[in-house]
């Protein structure tokens, strides 16, 4: 008897893309009318702010999602130009934008990541899209926009692509502004780094600081199998999302040494 054949390759290939997501705050309360006209003005402060910046918004893998615009950059896309003068244009045109008179108000958050992203049915598939989509939603990036009420625009950047991009002074790129947020959102836990352009990180900490709640107890020690030992492990530089980590772990020594016995040779 033959086997159904699979619509899909048994190898997904996967890449490193860079990815974004737009998310127009308190959407929701919107009626329908101008519900429509918010998307309408989100798509085109993305194109604007591409076209300024010298981006091909036709090359963006794009992922419509109402309030949100999710999209995945071409491979040879620039991580410092999309955090420095794509920022600098959104920003610029949101402020336009939202100079008209008797015109719904448009407030984003943005966030950005670098990362694992694979093509797949519904979209795409990898931790770098799970990771952005939780990052534009980090309860500290809302807190920032609802408290800077001058804002128009807020962004969460991931660990490593600030660690690799923003950290290291690309030009143009500066890291001052940026304030660390402990994220954790449904099943992921990471680090993001928040900017408001044109506001100081002294303005933002005490929002990102109130945002933040508890910390989680750490995961009990994993037993080594061969010793019996526990192991000590956390995340250096990286991102979890659910069981999976991305990024660099470190493995310590155990954390609770057997006890010293009889030495056998003797």
């Amino acid at each position: 008897m033959n086997e159904p054949s699979c619509p899909w390759p048994s190898d997904v290939s996967a890449h490193r893309r860079l990815c974004l997501a737009a998310d127009v705050e308190q959407y929701s309360r919107l009626d329908t009318r101008t519900q429509k006209a918010v998307q309408s003005d989100l798509v085109r402060l993305l194109d604007e702010a591409a076209s300024l910046t010298g981006l091909d918004r036709a090359a963006w893998t794009r992922q419509p999602q109402g309030d949100q615009e999710f999209a995945v950059l071409p491979e040879a896309t620039s991580e410092a130009t999309v955090l420095g003068p794509f920022v600098h244009h959104l920003a610029a045109r949101l402020r336009v934008l939202n100079a008209r008179p008797a015109a719904p108000r448009v407030r984003l958050r943005l966030a950005v990541d670098k990362g694992v992203v694979a093509d797949a049915a519904l979209g795409h598939a990898g931790p770098t899209p799970v990771a952005v989509a939780r990052l534009v939603n980090a309860p500290q990036l809302r807190s920032v926009l609802a408290a800077l009420t001058s804002a128009d625009l807020a962004v969460i950047v991931a660990d490593r692509l600030y660690q690799d991009v923003v950290r290291f002074g690309h030009p143009g790129l500066d890291p001052a502004p940026y304030v660390r947020a402990h994220v954790r959102v449904k099943d992921f836990g990471g680090y993001g780094w928040i900017r408001v352009p044109g506001h100081g990180p002294q303005e933002l900490r005490p929002w990102v600081e109130g945002a933040a709640g508890p910390r989680p107890a750490p995961d009990p020690p994993t037993p080594d199998r061969a010793t019996g030992a526990a192991l000590s492990q956390y995340v250096h530089r990286g991102v979890a999302v659910g069981g999976d980590v991305s990024g660099g772990i470190t493995v310590g020594l155990p954390a609770h040494l057997p006890p010293a016995g009889p030495d056998p040779a003797r």
